[in-house]
């Protein structure tokens, strides 16, 4: 092995410093002996020490368990917005057992991840105008530029997406402008049809008729499922809730939305020439996943409606928690949050939240 040599000039002083590599030639030393006033004393090989790995993704803590995400709010029972609640206020259980929580906190920051569906069905021809107007206002209260986005769908038998995810208020604004009331063929009025439509097949079925369960579970599975992690979804539903026509049923759409983790908030509201508001179905697609219904009675209660909306959604709690069971069976395991301090228990609090989840199906390493 030949020598190296490398050359330093410090203030002027060579050093030569061959005679600390490791494996020097003996035969080298003989051609030039080292000169013990100039040759410094070897130094000692480093020492090496294992390199820690590099944990990606710093400050995001990966385990190997499933979690469970669930956002609630609280009122009083005069429906006042309770905004500080404590960790040891509240307890959950799954499937009736009680489930130790992770993380506690309340939650006016995250990412919405909103989408307004419009009925324009023959029942909202005389609304369609207000609601539109009101959707508008909501928007431009609400959506918080690079960080939120909105989707805008309408729905008759049919379901069509208007403006896909964004958060260009003004884009926004424009889809809804479009939304208009598109009555079926010889449509006259107040539900009158002159003679028959001439359309056939599918397209006939679809005229004039409202296929909600449809429209929510299309909207929580193609428009809201795709959303970013940690956002809030939701569903703004301007319906009379009389579903006519779909091949979907009221269940599917509430499980699609839970699975979607999306809260349908319902706003009631239709046409009396029709079959008035089925106020009971709005009721329960909304409160099984975690939201509520509002039946306004002019346009003054329907704006106050959205704002309600907009207030709820700012003001929401966020339980994670690790649940006892961690089998992947795609099995639909019900959630309860109760009152555990007994002050507010008898105050009355009421706590919202969707009412179950479904878990994950398959091998953790797939």
């Amino acid at each position: 092995m030949s020598s190296i040599r490398k050359v330093l000039v410090i203030s002027g002083v060579v050093f030569l410093l061959g005679t600390a590599l490791i494996g020097f030639d003996s035969s080298s030393a003989q051609q030039m002996p080292p000169n013990p006033a100039t040759t410094p004393t070897p130094a000692p090989p480093p020492v090496t020490t294992p390199t820690p790995p590099i944990e990606e993704d710093e400050g995001i803590i990966n385990i190997d368990t499933e979690v469970v995400n669930v956002l609630f709010t609280a009122q009083d029972r005069k429906r006042r917005l309770l905004t500080s609640l404590q960790r040891s206020d509240v307890r959950i259980l799954e499937n009736g057992k009680p489930q130790e929580v992770i993380e506690f906190a309340r939650k006016v920051d995250l990412p919405l991840s909103l989408t307004i569906l419009i009925d324009t069905s023959a029942s909202q021809e005389r609304t369609l105008p207000q609601e539109k107007d009101a959707a508008k206002s909501f928007l431009e209260s609400v959506v918080r530029p690079e960080k939120d986005e909105v989707a805008i769908v309408s729905f008759t038998g049919d379901a069509t997406l208007e403006q896909g995810m964004t958060s260009n208020v003004a884009r926004l604004r424009r889809a809804i402008d479009r939304v208009q009331f598109n009555p079926p063929s010889g449509y006259i009025g107040v539900g009158v049809v002159a003679g028959t439509p001439p359309v056939s097949g599918r397209n006939r079925a679809t005229a004039g008729s409202t296929a909600i369960w449809d429209a929510l579970w299309v909207t929580s599975e193609e428009v809201l499922g795709p959303s970013p992690d940690k956002t809030r979804r939701a569903i703004v539903l301007l319906t009379d809730g009389v579903n006519t026509y779909g091949s979907k049923k009221m269940k599917d759409a509430i499980d699609a939305s839970l699975k979607a983790e999306a809260v349908i908030y319902s706003i009631g509201i239709g046409d009396n020439f029709y079959d008035g508001v089925n106020k009971g179905a709005l009721r329960k697609v909304s409160e099984n996943t975690g939201g509520k219904a509002f039946f306004p009675r002019d346009e003054g209660e329907l704006r106050q409606a959205f704002k309600q909306i907009q207030e709820e959604m700012r003001s929401q709690y966020l339980i994670v928690y690790e649940p006892l069971n961690q089998e992947r069976d795609g099995t639909y395991r019900k959630i309860e949050i109760e009152v555990a301090n007994s002050q507010l228990a008898r105050e009355k609090v009421r706590l919202t939240h969707r009412e179950g989840y479904f878990a994950k199906s398959g091998s953790k390493n797939k």
